[in-house]
């Protein structure tokens, strides 16, 4: 049985758009998908100047490491290592080698820039903390810095709030709407919460059973709209 199901979306430069559903929904999937992490068994997707079916190719897997950003819900630090050296990594795979292992190692050029993408996400005073003394939204932050490193033109994060309480949810996901909004590149994210979707993204796009039931400006929707979402018909 296929986890999605004639699912077709255009989504824009720009836009930050809030991917929702109930668990097994096909968010991540569907994410995993556009990435390609996951291969398809029918279709195609075209995403940052590439198209491919099944899998990418070996040169398209490597255009798309350079033009993307992924964050995950548990964030997969390197815990021994100082938050410096888990930004670094993010320059895994755009052409540095193993000087993209370290912080120690890397050219002084990644290393600042490292540095400038933890004083984005408000943590430039944390940079030699190892990263198993950081809290989580802390450790959060450090993957955001981890993912927009590299200035990516899409950033893709998955439940990115949701191992957080409330209070530092929130603070993430006003950090991935300014930082977004700032740098002007595209985000898409998912979340069970419906206020996050509805205050975060321009545009609330909703699975169900692999299938999209809703598209819509955020602007044009309300709590009531989303529930059928979650709830039922």
């Amino acid at each position: 049985m296929p986890i999605l199901n004639g699912v077709s979306l255009d989504i824009r430069q720009g836009e930050r758009v809030a991917l929702i559903g109930a668990n097994g929904a096909g968010k991540s999937t569907l994410l995993r998908c556009l990435a390609g992490l996951v291969p398809l068994s029918a279709g195609d997707v075209e995403i940052l100047g590439e198209t491919f079916s099944g899998s990418p190719s070996a040169r398209q897997r490597k255009a798309l490491r350079r033009q993307l950003g992924f964050v995950f819900q548990f964030h997969g630090l390197v815990r021994r290592t100082s938050a410096l050296s888990n930004v670094v990594n993010g320059y895994i795979g755009q052409g540095h080698g193993m000087r993209a292992w370290h912080q120690m190692l890397a050219p002084h050029t990644v290393r600042e820039e490292a540095r400038a993408a933890l004083e984005a996400v408000g943590l430039g005073e944390k940079w030699d903390a190892r990263a198993d003394t950081l809290s989580g939204g802390q450790s959060q932050r450090v993957a955001i810095a981890r993912a927009i490193v590299h200035k990516p033109s899409l950033i893709i994060a998955d439940e990115p709030a949701a191992s957080l309480d409330p209070a530092a949810g929130s603070d993430i996901m006003t950090l991935f709407h300014r930082l977004a909004g700032a740098r002007g590149c595209t985000l898409l994210f998912t979340s069970h919460d419906m206020n996050h979707a509805l205050s975060y993204a321009d545009r609330v796009i909703a699975l169900k059973a692999g299938t999209v039931m809703l598209d819509a400006a955020s602007s044009d929707l309300t709590p009531a709209d989303l529930e059928p979402v979650f709830h039922g018909d």
